[in-house]
């Protein structure tokens, strides 16, 4: 599931960020401009109806996201009842403190893509938040779960079953999961509708993860068994462990995640897994 931190990144982007970021899947070198590049909050792709989220800013009455209409497959978008159930707004109740605002310091890029991949043999799950550098504000959402080519069906239904089954997710995965291949087709669709790349690197744009592991070392695993070609775009990448460990001067706990000094929790408040 994906789940990023929020309070401690706001931090890094205040007036206090002391420098510039620039990362690529093997390095991490200092630059001579004011930037470190961000997160925000996400629904969990497999929040279950009757999870919560905890954070502050929400509104009164929270509705779950309709995991449907994030796989671009809900069939029930004239359905009244169906609408006042569920959200169909992913940046609902994810709204950024204007004062917090103010402490931002400019940024040389319009948008980061907050990606989390879920998966330890094949992706299952392909998860990017677009946040806008300049309001951090969710302005579009790519998610697609990720049918496994290499594992055979039985592997498949347990594996699902023990992943999302817990939280009432596993019928969603099953009625639209897709091949990898066609997740990184309407992928590069969906950057360039945005204007975000136009088949080179990204255009104004970076990936940012928790960790080297989703475009290091998944992502390369994952063409490698799909037998595509690594698509450019993901030749480059902004990890949060890297730029916590430059602000804070201390490394990111496995155990523990952030805290309010540092946390990085699930919607719900429970500890997320690190890769």
């Amino acid at each position: 599931m994906m789940a990023l931190p929020r309070g401690c990144l706001a931090k890094m982007l205040s007036y206090h960020s002391p420098m510039f970021l620039s990362l690529s899947p093997l390095t991490l070198q200092p630059a001579n401009l004011a930037l470190h590049r961000t997160h925000s909050f996400t629904p969990s792709a497999s929040l279950s109806n009757s999870q919560t989220p905890s954070f502050h800013d929400l509104h009164l009455h929270w509705k779950p996201l309709c995991l449907y209409h994030c796989q671009g497959k809900c069939a029930k978008m004239d359905d009244p009842i169906h609408l006042e159930t569920f959200n169909h707004d992913c940046s609902s109740g994810l709204k950024v403190d204007n004062a917090e605002l103010n402490k931002i310091r400019p940024q040389n890029l319009d948008y980061f893509l907050v990606l989390d991949l879920e998966g330890r043999v094949e992706i299952l799950e392909f998860p990017v938040l677009m946040i806008s550098a300049k309001t951090l504000q969710v302005e579009d959402i790519f998610h697609r779960f990720v049918r496994p080519s290499k594992m055979s069906e039985r592997r498949i239904n347990e594996y699902i079953a023990n992943k999302y089954g817990k939280f009432g997710v596993h019928r969603v995965w099953h009625d639209t999961a897709i091949p990898f291949t066609e997740v990184i087709q309407q992928f590069g669709v969906w950057l360039m509708q945005n204007q975000l790349w136009m088949g080179a690197e990204l255009n104004r744009a970076a990936f940012v993860t928790c960790g080297n592991w989703d475009l290091k070392t998944k992502v390369l695993q994952q063409c490698e068994v799909s037998k595509i070609k690594l698509p450019p775009y993901f030749m480059e990448w902004v990890n949060l462990k890297d730029v916590y460990l430059n602000f804070y001067d201390r490394r990111v706990s496995h155990r523990n995640g952030y805290n309010d000094e540092g946390t990085a929790n699930t919607i719900d408040g429970k500890s997320s897994s690190w890769h």
